[in-house]
């Protein structure tokens, strides 16, 4: 799919919106590829995490979290956590900008989560295909993912989603 980022700073009010692809693949592989303005590269190869920013020529690098605390929103698109266990969930209004012909489910942690306060999933009312993701954080910021170009089952083979650390770059080990 295409994505569109929009952030939106809680205490500053500051907006920053980003482009670019991504892919998907359970359990836990994910590629973002953001193109404009800057590019970055989020990869994960469903063990590792690689989060690569060229301009700053770093790289960090984490661990996935096991199944049983993967609720946050990237790991949960690509099929880690549950939604009925992580989540109590409830219809609700839509974004402005995707309000025709789709639906909301306003996704609440059971648990308390450092990267987010409550998510809302929207996709299309009748194929079910993912729209959008917004997520709010303890702060009042929201960052918002829009999705277009959205194909599915295309059989994307697993080396998209490995990552060779660039020579040069800086190396950081997020701890768990």
């Amino acid at each position: 799919a295409d994505f569109v980022h929009t952030y939106r700073g809680g205490v500053l009010r500051r907006e920053t919106v980003e482009r670019g692809t991504l892919l998907v693949k359970k359990p836990g592989k994910m590629r973002w590829e953001y193109t404009a303005p800057e590019r970055k590269l989020f990869v994960s190869n469903g063990v590792r995490i690689y989060w690569y920013l060229p301009e700053d020529k770093q790289v960090t690098i984490s661990a996935v979290p096991p199944d049983s605390t993967a609720a946050t929103p990237a790991l949960f698109l690509a099929g880690r956590g549950s939604l009925t266990r992580d989540f109590n969930a409830e219809f609700t209004d839509l974004p402005s900008d995707q309000a025709a012909g789709g639906r909301a489910l306003k996704l609440t942690p059971r648990t308390p989560q450092d990267d987010y306060a409550w998510l809302v999933l929207t996709v299309d009312a009748r194929s079910l295909a993912l729209r959008g993701l917004l997520a709010a954080d303890a702060e009042g910021g929201t960052s918002s993912f829009a999705f277009t170009n959205l194909k599915e089952n295309v059989g994307t083979p697993d080396h998209r989603f490995e990552f060779d650390i660039p020579r040069g770059v800086d190396v950081v080990t997020a701890q768990p």
